[in-house]
């Protein structure tokens, strides 16, 4: 492969252009016309019709495609199909069957099942365990009767070590044993109580059906035991999963005995239970019904009463009246109220259309009010140190299940009976607090002031007013009330609000109106509660113990104040949010705020109000970032101030928002992708003024993009990503360019040429490290588009550009085995070849690049084309000792495969010595097979079009050349 001389061929790419376009054909308005809509005529006559038939017309001719959407018409899609199926095999139906009796059934269905809009237990569980605590010791005092008759103990190969120790401490118990646990802490207690729930399991996969009995009788019995009066609630939850996971393995047993052979059925009736299963239910009652004493046959009756689907369709419906009558014999008011409570929880799973039991629970727990002002209940709490009004929130758990049991799905009616009976009862403040958390918020909303009056009426003694105007505020959060009396509502609430002197107290019930405020009210009001609440938090640093309701707060006034120019002219918004002294909270509650703004804030804004206080809140987040964040967090921070930056607009006022620019890049510097932002947006505003100014510059537009170029310059170096760098470097020239700049357009791309030898050969991608060679190749291939339009420094060498963008590739140290440096002379040949064309592919309006300032000069085109040459020959050492070495003739055929395309697009191949060293590119691409059948057929025959073109004669003797040399 002998030198060449390098001579470009002349290009005309308007001609070109013209060349690569496809034939245009006038479209005929006949008949037929693609875009014509097809007219469909009838579609259903095609299923009489005989074979062949058609049953719909278009105007298009018989010629024309099928239309793949309008062809499925005429029913024979797989939906159409399947539709017409179902209508046809759905037996007949009367009228009357299809709306009556499918109505009644769906009524009857859906009172029979409670619907997710019913809190579970199970939510309320952990909330009575967390609040009802104790710190006195507690007891736990255990009776077993006789054990004879009980199964042998399993062996140690059917039970594990645990299991046979805790079955091995129930034994212990033999007949008339008594063990009493004394000393317990509030922790060791429900743990004790644990294990018997697990001795319970144990006992009963061990068939000791009577010993897992007893041990549900004994923790009933614990129910009657008011000693730690302050705990009874939290008891109540522990017991009763006792007695949950009894009546659950009762009823499986059942119902796995009537599952013989074929499985029950869900909506099974008392025919479809075997005699079997009827005898051993019936006498799980019997063995319960022997109890002697009230409180557990009470208790455990309850946790089986599913069981009477088994015996008899009204089974259910009979036993709870039944319950709830014996529930009046048990003396202490506490322990009757909980025991209605447990009796309401299990009729609502297993009978929640009964709503006559719950209502007969409810009016005799009314009744037992009366006891908590006798003799016995107050001797007790004297005895135990307790308040009357903490003695009256134990009962808040169990009338407040009771209630929404009662309250579900109930008429509105029901609300003003039970309003009637608080009246009657003086207005029971802890029974007026229930009934407004257990009905539907529309209800209570709409006798919103009728509340208040008998709130006002309450004894401030036995139940916290505030308590009671913070339910009603739940309902009103939810629901609205007549627009008449929402202010006299918020007066009357407020009035009682303000005057909490706890200011935990305080805030818990100011948070719950800040939404009532926010949902009916302007901004003044809201201003209002925010300037009370600051009042009362601030002393003494109280709102420290109150950062979740203050974050409540917030929250609620974004809900509905996202006109953010409305909601910073509150005046005690700002003062409201200095409050959050903790750091991570008052990150947190920036980020909030930054969240919805991005989310709301549609149009751009200059509001000063606004960016004041929206830069105050970014630079809290900024601050917030040390060395100790993770990446993350600096992502997540970064991408909430992009957002805000990107709403920033001045308008025609480009000054400003360059003032702006410069203003937040002091005030983020720690946070690099703001910085690129800021970047980006400088350059965006430079092109701006220039489609303003329609690319004629005055003095004043080109001294206003110069300053954009220098901001960009001056910020760039501070970036720590070398990529970003080079990238922003190169944007940042181009855009100098448009806007005739060329001093800095130089000088960026300058200071992107000077720090390519810095770019490290690995970079981490997504925690990975990966090699930085595909970057730099692309980062290098748009330097080289860019470099067409630059015009050559005066006092500067030709070229100086080029080649001082080669000279670094030279001299940077490339991975081993990379062809990457071989593969940018390869890039660089294109660039130079339209270099020396007289018009060029493209330019920048306003800006002369080398074809203007150099006129096609003979001086310039022989600096081209040296350089060529020199490339050229860089190429050919680099292939032949690839050809030295055996295993790389792989890539010696892609290289020479690449130099060969180059050749034949921008090469002058009516030079012999260039037309030969294509001919032998062309040999060695196909020498070691690299060159695949198809690309080699479809490149003969792309240059064999090629020369058919009158400029292209001349490649006619070199597709011959080409054609024998794949031949051979």
């Amino acid at each position: 492969m002998a030198a060449v001389q390098w001579r470009s061929r002349g290009r005309n790419y308007e001609a070109e252009l013209q060349r690569c376009r496809p034939e245009a054909a006038p479209v005929e308005f006949g008949d037929y016309h693609p875009l014509k809509p097809i007219m469909v005529t009838d579609t259903k006559s095609r299923r009489g019709a005989r074979k062949g038939s058609t049953s719909s017309s278009s105007s298009s001719s018989s010629s024309a495609p099928a239309d793949p959407l309008s062809s499925m018409l005429d029913g024979t899609d797989p939906l159409s199909m399947f539709a017409a199926a179902s209508v046809s095999e759905a037996p007949a139906m009367t009228h009357s069957a299809s709306t009556g009796d499918l109505g009644k059934k769906k009524r009857e269905k859906e009172e029979e099942v409670v619907g997710p809009d019913f809190e579970p237990w199970s939510s309320k569980r952990g909330e009575i365990l967390a609040r009802f605590t104790t710190t006195e010791k507690l007891s736990i005092n255990l009776f077993m009767g006789s054990d004879k008759g009980k199964a042998p103990s399993p062996g140690s190969s059917a039970v594990s070590e645990k299991v046979r120790t805790r079955l091995e401490e129930l034994d212990d118990l033999e007949e008339g044993s008594q063990r009493e646990l004394l000393n317990l802490s509030q922790q060791d207690y429900a743990n004790r109580i644990e294990e018997l729930n697990q001795s319970l399991k144990e006992a009963w996969a061990s068939d000791q059906k009577v010993k897992a009995l007893k041990i549900v009788i004994q923790c009933s019995k614990l129910l009657s035991d008011t000693s730690v009066i302050q705990f009874y609630p939290s008891k109540f939850v522990l017991i009763t999963d006792i007695l949950d996971t009894f009546g659950r393995l009762v009823y499986d047993r059942i119902w796995t005995m009537c599952s013989d052979p074929r499985p029950l059925p869900d909506s099974f009736t008392v025919d479809d239970v075997n005699d079997t299963a009827k005898e051993t239910c019936l006498n799980w009652f019997f063995k319960i019904a022997s109890i002697r004493e009230l409180l557990p046959r009470l208790y455990v009756e309850a946790a089986i009463l599913k069981c009477n689907r088994f015996l008899n369709k009204t089974g259910i419906q009979e036993t709870l009246p039944r319950l709830t009558a014996m529930i009046r014999g048990i003396g202490d008011p506490l322990v009757a109220a909980y025991t209605r409570a447990y009796l309401c929880r299990v009729g609502m799973e297993v009978a929640p259309h009964l709503k006559d039991s719950l209502n007969r629970n409810f009016f005799d727990l009314l009744g037992t009010f009366r006891q908590v002002s006798g003799e016995s209940v107050q001797n007790q709490l004297v005895q135990q140190r307790v308040e009357v009004p903490e003695y009256l929130t134990l009962y808040s758990p169990a009338i407040n299940w009771i209630l929404q049991c009662i309250a579900y799905r109930a008429p509105e009616p029901l609300l003003t009976e039970m309003m009637e009976r608080c009246k009657k009862l003086g207005n029971n403040a802890l029974l007026l607090n229930s009934v407004m958390r257990a009905f539907r918020p529309e209800f209570v909303a709409a006798r919103a002031t009728d509340f208040i009056g008998m709130i006002k009426d309450c004894d401030e003694a036995g139940f916290p007013k505030h308590l009671l105007f913070g339910s009603l505020g739940r309902s009103l959060a939810c629901a609205d009330p007549p627009e008449s009396e929402r202010l006299t509502i918020l007066n009357e609430a407020w009035k009682v609000v303000t005057k909490v002197r706890s200011p935990q107290d305080y805030v818990n019930c100011a948070e719950i109106w800040v939404e009532f405020t926010c949902r009916h009210f302007t901004k003044r009001e809201v201003n209002t509660v925010l300037a009370d609440i600051i009042k009362h938090m601030t002393p003494d640093r109280a709102f420290e113990d109150a950062y979740p309701q203050l974050q409540s707060v917030i929250r609620k006034i974004l809900t509905y104040f996202q006109d953010f120019s409305v909601l910073f002219s509150m005046e005690r918004f700002l003062p409201f949010l200095d409050m959050f002294q903790k750091d991570s909270v008052r990150v947190e509650v920036c980020r909030s705020i930054m969240e919805v703004f991005i989310k709301h804030q549609v149009e751009l804004t200059r509001d000063p109000v606004i960016l004041n206080a929206m830069l105050h809140i970014c630079k809290t987040m900024h601050d917030s970032v040390n060395a100790l964040t993770l990446e993350d967090e600096k992502r997540s921070l970064a991408l909430l101030i992009i957002g805000f930056i990107r709403m920033v607009s001045f308008g025609r006022d480009f000054e400003q928002q360059l003032s702006f620019c410069v203003e937040a890049r002091a005030t983020f510097c720690n946070l690099e992708p703001v910085l690129v932002q800021l970047i980006h947006t400088v350059n965006q505003l430079a092109m701006e003024t220039c489609r303003v100014m329609r690319g004629s510059h005055s003095r004043k537009t080109a001294a206003f993009v110069r300053a954009c170029a220098a901001y960009s310059f001056i910020t760039i170096p501070s970036l720590s990503s070398i990529f970003s760098r080079l990238s922003l470097y190169l944007l940042s020239g181009q855009v100098a360019l448009a806007n005739q700049c060329l001093s800095q357009a130089d000088a960026f791309l300058k200071a992107a040429v000077g720090i390519l030898p810095d770019v490290p050969r690995s970079i981490s991608v997504e925690g990975k490290l990966r090699s930085s060679e595909s970057f730099l190749l692309d980062f290098i291939n748009n330097f080289l588009a860019t470099l067409l339009v630059v015009p050559d420094h005066p006092e500067h060498g030709v070229l100086y550009l080029v080649r001082g963008l080669l000279n670094m590739v030279q001299d940077y140290t490339w991975e081993d085995n990379s062809d990457a440096k071989v593969r940018v002379y390869v890039s660089a040949l294109p660039l130079l070849a339209a270099m020396s064309q007289e018009t060029y592919l493209y330019s920048i309006p306003k800006v002369d690049s080398n074809e203007t300032l150099y006129g096609g000069d003979p001086k310039f085109l022989s600096e081209i084309n040296k350089l060529c040459e020199t490339l050229i020959g860089q190429i050919l050492d680099n292939l032949k000792a690839l050809g030295r070495d055996e295993q790389s003739t792989r890539r010696q055929g892609a290289l020479a495969f690449s130099l060969f395309g180059v050749l034949l697009a921008h090469g002058d191949l009516r030079n012999n010595k260039l037309s030969q060293l294509a001919v032998n590119l062309w040999n060695l691409c196909h020498k070691h097979g690299y060159c695949e059948t198809g690309i080699s057929v479809r490149t003969l025959e792309y240059i064999k079009h090629q020369a058919q073109q009158h400029d292209m004669t001349h490649l006619t003797d070199t597709v011959q050349r080409l054609a024998l040399q794949s031949r051979t």
